[in-house]
């Protein structure tokens, strides 16, 4: 069993062709949806004035993605935008998030829906920024514990420090860590 794919692609037209976008992105969801294994399609932009579209289009699995990317009716689509569209990213992803992310846009009609979001940083990155927080905190809470509730049982002193340390880590450090270094993460 595979996972479903969800492709995002950031494409670029002049805000002047909506209308002939608009009726594009259509034709090819039309022709899209009459392959097997095709699950659905959406487009999203930024701001009512901008050039830039974001596109997602989801099949059930690889196999099925690679039969409508290698088919003709999408080279006939491609095509007929040639010289108007431009495409600036292309995304593949599996599993569900390719659906639900959560920065704002707005779409053609001026509302607010999802947009694609930035890449997580690396693993390596966050496991140094939470340890960054962790380390001092958890410093201090055991100092703390040390000096105030040091006859109680092992377990209850442990649960009664994870109790506190856990919601300032989740609402306060871990936000403020984050703010400070996306520099660093998002390099």
């Amino acid at each position: 069993m595979t996972a479903p794919v969800t492709v995002s692609i950031t494409r670029h037209i002049d805000p002047e062709h909506n209308a002939e976008m608009l009726a594009w992105v259509q034709a090819g969801a039309s022709l899209a949806e009459r392959f097997d294994g095709f699950l659905g399609v959406g487009w999203v932009r930024p701001a009512p004035e901008s050039d830039e579209w974001h596109m997602l289009y989801r099949f059930a699995d690889a196999a099925s993605l690679a039969t409508w990317e290698a088919s003709a009716q999408r080279r006939w689509w491609l095509d007929a935008a040639q010289g108007r569209i431009a495409e600036s990213r292309v995304e593949r992803r599996t599993g569900i998030e390719g659906w639900f992310d959560e920065p704002t846009t707005y779409d053609i009609a001026g509302a607010q829906v999802p947009e694609p979001p930035a890449p997580a940083p690396p693993r390596w990155k966050q496991m140094v920024t939470i340890f960054l927080v962790f380390f001092p905190l958890s410093l201090c809470a055991n100092w703390v514990v040390g000096h105030t509730i040091v006859d109680w049982p092992l377990v209850l002193r442990v649960l009664a420090s994870v109790l506190v340390m856990t919601p300032l880590m989740t609402y306060i450090f871990l936000p403020w860590i984050t703010r400070r270094m996306a520099w660093w993460l998002h390099r």
